[in-house]
């Protein structure tokens, strides 16, 4: 069977129900374009200027092109660790810092389906007005409800089937994005570009460090997923090209990120993008270079990306606990799997739980903006914990040969964990504080896990780290009462 695979995986792959390069490559890219890009003009634009932009996307593009090559080269180096950061944090940290990488990947994964939900009726909107801008009325909360659980069926059918699907949607998405750089570099106008480039003539917006700082939880968020062809590795019909897979698919995506946040400040102003609303605010840039038809043609294109981003990360979010479980470090319940190979207990349970958040948002008023910065913050702990173990394997020599170079093995596993760390600096306290709730709330299911199969659940360090989370949740929990913390 891997003598078949290797010599001709295409083949191979729709045979036994892998996926192909082309497959996977399309899950890194659906995974990472979602509503993110379509936001992003607004979503940059808030809190930075042009010049600073700028400094931010270098930043990002240096530090998420080392994560890539993190995944690229763990998938190579570590083959039989196939179930991605939760992996790789597990193996070179222990199981309660494993169990903690996969819990933060599941919790990133489905709080940003609940704001994938909430931006498709947001855009939808336009066309039908009750669904509110922020898609948070109850009309959208019910059309939402509706599209999770057709999703839910389609994944229950097979993760081949739902990754096929993943193919066409990501097709699809493209065409829209493509269509707006093409129209917004006709009407590109660099004296709007360089207006005020620096910031400093806006008081709001602060210094330029700050104004970076400002844009760093977005540029995140929309490079969240990076790592899908890693997380879907046990299904892939080549190992190598899970490596390749990462690697396209993070190099298509940051040159349509730039395009798409800085041609649109050669269009409108700074402060006019910033006034724009969150959600889709791509279509009002291109409404004002053609007219109402560019809005449209951008809702629809965001309605197909944000649905299939929405499929590509329910896959992504099943997988991660399901794994885990399969490992000990979840309760079995999560690993339970349909007569398809779908892993069915772990769909349901995260399910029930995206619809259980979008009733919330409902009654708490909850934002996209909001959802998506909890989401963001939630996966730093698996980012961080990959790149530091790429740089243990690469100090250690662990899994090189002897006399083989690893030099640049340790820069880049150096630059993808301070990337990391930095971020976490860039979240700020408010979201890391959150985060500490959500994390322990994990905790109760580990001790569940180890003690079913009759074995000791913290050693002494982690006995100190699981006190810790849960005292910096129950701090959380205070200042969230008393309002010195919000998410809004």
């Amino acid at each position: 069977m891997a003598t078949d695979i290797n010599s001709s995986p295409q083949a191979s792959a729709a045979a036994s129900g892998k996926l192909g390069l082309f497959s996977l490559t399309a899950l890194v890219v659906g995974s990472m374009i979602g509503g993110g890009v379509f936001s992003l003009p607004q979503n940059m634009a808030r809190g930075a200027s042009a010049g600073a932009i700028t400094i931010g996307w270098l930043i990002t593009g240096i530090g998420m092109l080392a994560l890539a090559f993190v995944y690229r080269n763990l998938s190579m180096r570590k083959p039989k660790l196939d179930a991605g950061p939760y992996s790789y944090a597990r193996a070179g940290f222990g199981d309660f810092v494993g169990f903690n990488s996969a819990w933060g990947y599941w919790l990133s994964a489905w709080l940003g389906n609940v704001s994938y939900a909430v931006l498709i009726f947001g855009a939808l909107s336009y066309f039908y007005p009750p669904f509110g801008d922020e898609g948070n009325t109850w009309q959208a909360i019910v059309g939402a409800s509706i599209a999770l659980w057709l999703i839910h069926a389609l994944v229950l059918m097979g993760v081949r089937q739902a990754a096929i699907v993943n193919v066409i949607t990501t097709i699809a998405k493209l065409a829209p994005i493509f269509l707006f750089i093409v129209l917004v570099l006709v009407a590109f106008n660099m004296p709007t570009f360089k207006l005020d480039f620096w910031g400093t003539e806006t008081l709001t917006l602060g210094s330029i460090a700050a104004q970076v700082q400002s844009t760093m939880l977005v540029t995140l968020w929309v490079f969240i997923g990076i790592e899908g062809a890693s997380v879907g590795s046990a299904r892939a019909a080549k190992r190598s090209d899970i490596g390749k897979a990462t690697i396209l698919g993070f190099v298509t995506v940051l040159l349509l990120y730039l395009l798409v946040s800085l041609l649109s400040l050669g269009v409108m102003s700074q402060p006019d993008l910033a006034g724009l609303p969150a959600a889709a605010s791509m279509a009002n840039v291109l409404e004002s270079v053609v007219g109402p038809w560019g809005s449209v043609v951008v809702r629809i294109g965001l309605v197909i990306s944000v649905a299939g981003a929405f499929l590509s990360w329910t896959l992504l979010a099943a997988e991660i606990p399901f794994r885990a479980a399969k490992e000990g470090m979840l309760p079995a319940f999560f690993a339970t799997e349909n007569e398809n190979g779908s892993p069915s207990g772990a769909l349901w349970i995260t399910n029930v739980c995206v619809q259980v958040v979008l009733f919330v948002t409902l009654y708490a008023n909850s934002t996209y903006l909001a959802l998506f910065y909890i989401a963001s913050t939630a996966i730093l702990v698996p980012y961080v914990f990959s790149g530091a173990y790429a740089l243990k394997l690469a100090l250690t020599g662990e899994s090189y040969a002897a006399g083989e170079g690893r030099g640049a093995d340790m820069a880049i596993g150096g630059v993808a964990m301070v990337y990391g760390a930095w971020l976490i600096y860039a979240a700020g306290p408010a979201y890391l504080l959150m985060c500490a709730i959500l994390y322990a709330l994990g905790i109760p299911f580990y001790v569940w896990a180890r003690r079913s199969r009759h074995e000791q659940a913290f050693t002494g360090a982690e006995m100190l780290i699981a006190a810790g989370l849960i005292g910096a949740a129950i701090v959380a929990a205070y200042l969230m009462q008393t309002g010195a913390i919000s998410a809004l």
